[in-house]
């Protein structure tokens, strides 16, 4: 399914520029060619994060969406230790542009699967009530607890004209140090809203603790989206790095800066909505090394020497890049396209960025050295714990019909609904092995909320370097054969678990479209 932005004549062009010139509250977005800066950040201070933060739109033919700090600028990265409390006030300022033209964007409602929640509007945002304005902030990765004010996005919907709404979140001490990242999960809407960019970081301090080798490097912060298209490229959107749109030859290539021979820490969220990104920095066609140490936000148990790195929708890397000593190399970062089956959306080979050699870089940014203190062992033991129960899971398509489903085995195929009962219901303390299979042909981007899992295996066959994460790719069913599968290690043993969240497929207009169920985590017996 493509995201597909109502075609407008260059008359409602004209008219929306200039009727919505005054109104446009979102800052314009970097020009091609220019160079990637990180994004304006901010950090707990005596063990606290506090900020507020407006969602808003705006619209020249096509929708765009920011968050929106009370600075004026959008999509911080929030940075905090392990044991620091976020505290964000979010309020919701969007607008509906249809002022008698075209949307620019199918109805939200058309996709939203009996979304309305029944009865009156609701005054209370934790149990709000669903309109195609309707927003919330998801903390994906984060492993803190799916309740209101906190991480739940399954009732928690804040709509224009509400007050502020606090969101308060404590990060577990045991927390891995790394890449997580925040981004609006209203159900039907998140595609939408996402796709428009409204996404930031956040870093949980501490790495260089675990992992020395990053310390005092250069950091860079890189976010992949995926706009609207506007460039014409054939893709159906703009990939950008950083806002910068990142579509090299169709635009001007985005310059990031590096000192020949210099090593630097880079700090990689694909935020795209359904974008699977196989990065490469090349030199002459030739990629160079990587030493990736992270995945999702876990650092890994040993570094990883490798020339790709393949990151899902919504997936993390963190890896230390060198540059070449010669000038004459000019390294070109590029994702050199995936296969996403017969169904899947196009994902072509394009350059994103190329390196600019410098003897003096305006965008340095050193990693600095954290205060607070890390645990790093959150996950430990994970691969050898007892495993309490199995279970067999599998994705499935109604193509023609546009409807996305991932069902337990057994049970009947169906769209979400946020009404319905959770399809799993386990306990706190529980470890549960999954095994997932893609019975459609195109790849799905498996994810869990509030949790991350251990990769046991794929198509049965045990992973050689066991990892853990919070998403995953499942590829596409051929049509003949065996269907691919995964299979996952699951940990409920932590106490952030306990309620009642979701786990679906990342490429978002799939979970739009219900490929997301709901799981239980009661309290273990006494």
């Amino acid at each position: 399914m493509r995201f597909r932005p109502a075609i407008l004549s260059l008359v409602s062009l004209i008219v929306l520029a200039s009727s919505f010139a005054a109104a446009q509250s979102c800052p314009i977005r970097p020009a091609a060619g220019g160079t990637v800066f990180n994004p304006a950040s901010r950090s707990s201070v005596n063990g606290v994060l506090a900020a507020k933060v407006t969602i808003r739109d705006y619209n020249y033919g096509i929708p765009l969406y920011c968050l929106l700090f009370e600075d004026g600028t959008e999509a911080n990265t929030l940075r905090l230790n392990p044991g620091d409390t976020l505290q964000l006030t979010f309020y919701n300022a969007l607008q509906p542009y249809n002022n008698g033209l075209a949307k620019a964007t199918p109805a939200a409602e058309d996709h939203m699967h009996g979304m309305n929640h029944a009865g009156a509007a609701s005054t209370d945002p934790c149990h709000g009530t669903m309109t195609p304005l309707s927003s919330n902030l998801h903390f994906h990765g984060l492993n803190v607890p799916p309740v209101c004010h906190q991480d739940e996005v399954i009732d928690t919907l804040i709509n224009p004209g509400d007050p502020g709404f606090e969101y308060k979140i404590k990060i577990p001490k045991d927390e891995p140090p790394g890449i997580y990242w925040y981004h609006p999960h209203a159900h039907g809407l998140t595609l939408t809203q996402i796709i428009g960019g409204a996404s930031g970081v956040i870093v949980v301090e501490g790495i260089e603790k675990l992992k020395p080798e990053v310390a005092g490097l250069t950091e860079k912060i890189l976010v992949l989206r995926n706009e609207p298209a506007r460039s014409g490229d054939p893709d159906g959107g703009d990939t950008t790095v950083n806002f910068t749109p990142g579509n090299y030859p169709i635009q001007p290539a985005v310059g990031i800066e590096m000192k020949p021979g210099e090593r630097q820490f880079w700090r990689v969220l694909n935020a795209n909505g359904r974008t699977f990104q196989r990065l490469q920095l090349q030199t002459n066609g030739v990629p160079l090394m990587f030493e990736q140490i992270s995945v999702d936000g876990v650092p890994l148990k040993k570094n990883k020497m490798t020339d790709t790195i393949f990151i899902p929708p919504a997936g993390r890397a963190e890896f230390i890049v060198t540059a070449p000593t010669s000038t004459a190399l000019v390294p070109l970062l590029s994702t050199i396209g995936t296969y996403t089956g017969v169904n899947g959306d196009p994902n072509p080979a394009k350059v994103l960025a190329k390196v600019v050699f410098v003897t003096d870089s305006a965008s340095e940014a050193k990693l600095k050295p954290s205060t607070g203190k890390v645990d790093g062992k959150r996950f430990e033991g994970l691969a050898t714990a007892v495993v309490t129960a199995t279970r067999s899971l599998y994705f499935s398509e109604d193509f023609v019909n546009g409807r996305f489903f991932i069902t337990v085995d057994g049970q009947t195929p169906r769209v979400f609904e946020p009404s319905e009962p959770p399809r799993i219901v386990t306990t706190q303390g529980a470890v549960e092995d999954w095994t997932i299979e893609n019975r459609s042909q195109e790849t799905h981007a498996f994810h869990m909320h509030q949790i991350h899992f251990l990769l046991m295996a794929r198509d049965g066959v045990p992973e050689p370097v066991q990892v853990v994460q919070d998403t995953t790719a499942v590829p596409a069913w051929s049509g003949q054969g065996a269907y691919p599968s995964i299979t996952i290690r699951l940990d409920f043993r932590n106490p952030e678990t306990l309620g009642t969240f979701l786990y679906h497929c990342h490429i978002l207009d799939h979970e739009d479209g219900g490929m997301m169920a709901k799981i239980q985590v009661n309290p273990a017996a006494k």
